[in-house]
């Protein structure tokens, strides 16, 4: 589930949903539904939700382990 890598990825930088929300320009409510599974991320928003995190979106909807993020071009 994608909810699993957000929190993951969130706790690895030792953040709270808040710090995440605020970083990212949306409610923290809204955070904690993307993380609790009961909310669908909108494709721009997981983007930034990559970005933010330094990972792939792929990583983030598990459709590959691999956490580095595809290089820039």
């Amino acid at each position: 589930m994608i909810r699993t890598r957000l929190i993951h990825l969130r706790e690895s930088r030792n953040l709270k949903q808040k710090d995440a929300a605020e970083a990212l320009n949306i409610p923290t409510r809204t955070y904690g539904n993307y993380e609790m599974g009961t909310r669908s991320i909108p494709l721009d928003i997981l983007i930034e939700i990559a970005k933010f995190y330094n990972t792939s979106t792929d990583y983030i909807s598990k459709i590959t382990n691999k956490k580095e993020a595809y290089p820039s071009e």
